[in-house]
């Protein structure tokens, strides 16, 4: 059966082009907003790690200091502490707000080209600095918690997760 030259090369129509193109267009609208918000969990989920981390450190620090002879203090309020061939700086048996303190005893890797995706401001060696612990994404200083060092006979203080909750948020994380 001899086919004629025109049956040979059909292909798509207008039409159905159109159509495909519109199926396309809805798909990838209803999925950029999942995407997005994917996004916003991520980083969420990092910053409660990094949280999770760093209470583990602390309390972790806080019993090797209690547990050492002679203890971490061994100036009045201060000290170190050795953690994994490490040394942690400590005020009243907790680390420090600082980067020698909680963030090396959290064996975090912190800084505007972090690989782990984390940057700190403020903090410092004394009982009640406050060190800002944030996931590096969209806004960093709005995705955030804090860790306020401790005074004498008292435990270190966990800020809220900046923003509260994920619920609804589209900024900030």
């Amino acid at each position: 059966m001899i086919t004629s030259r025109r049956e040979s090369h059909r292909g798509f129509t207008l039409i159905e082009l159109i159509v495909v193109i519109i199926i396309l267009s809805v798909l990838a609208a209803t999925a950029l907003p999942r995407f997005a918000n994917l996004q916003t969990q991520a980083r969420i989920a990092k910053l409660n790690a990094a949280m999770g981390a760093m209470k583990g450190a602390s309390a972790l620090a806080h019993a090797a200091c209690l547990a050492a002879i002679p203890q971490c203090t061994a100036i009045p309020g201060s000290g170190t502490q050795l953690m994994e061939g490490v040394n942690v700086t400590m005020i009243n048996t907790y680390p420090t707000a600082d980067a020698s303190g909680i963030v090396t005893a959290a064996g975090l890797n912190v800084g505007p080209n972090s690989a782990d995706g984390y940057d700190v401001a403020g903090g410092g060696g004394a009982a009640g600095d406050v060190i800002k612990v944030m996931v590096l994404g969209n806004e960093p200083n709005n995705c955030f918690f804090t860790y306020t060092a401790p005074g004498p006979g008292q435990a270190p203080v966990f800020g809220n997760l900046t923003p509260p909750s994920a619920a609804g948020s589209t900024t900030g994380c």
